[in-house]
């Protein structure tokens, strides 16, 4: 949804907990969505912002402050677990664990999560390598 406004050019932030549980706690997250969305209003860019926010799993009172961070390079090591649905019809399920391949990192989002910060990633959608652009040329 995020993506979707940024694209009819509407600032959008995306909001997750590191939390997979069904029990988990939003109250931090909820806390850090007001600061952040306050923030974004009061301070408008020039062009259409995209947010990508995560909230640790910790309470609030633990959580250090927010980091402007880029988001880390990685990978996910993939596993499928196999469900059958209510008519009887298989269906896969993708999990595993995402593997950091920048460990050493500190200006990263994995990193602002694992020590206690909300990390807060500026995403765009341009994947386009124009640093190469002129150099691929000889594909004609």
């Amino acid at each position: 949804a995020a993506m979707e406004g940024a694209l009819e050019g509407i600032n959008s932030i995306g909001f997750s907990v590191d939390d997979f549980s069904l029990n988990a706690d939003f109250s931090a997250a909820r806390y850090y969505a007001k600061i952040i969305i306050g923030k974004m209003l009061e301070s408008p860019n020039g062009e259409p912002v995209l947010l990508n926010v995560n909230v640790p799993k910790l309470p609030k009172e633990e959580i250090k402050g927010i980091k402007i961070c880029r988001q880390a390079r990685g990978k996910w090591v993939e596993e499928f677990s196999e469900s059958i649905d209510p008519r009887g019809v298989p269906y896969y399920w993708l999990t595993g664990k995402f593997e950091n391949l920048e460990k050493d990192a500190t200006d990263t989002d994995l990193w602002a999560l694992a020590h206690g910060y909300v990390s807060v990633v500026p995403s765009c959608f341009d994947l386009t390598r124009h640093e190469i652009l002129e150099k691929m040329d000889f594909l004609i």
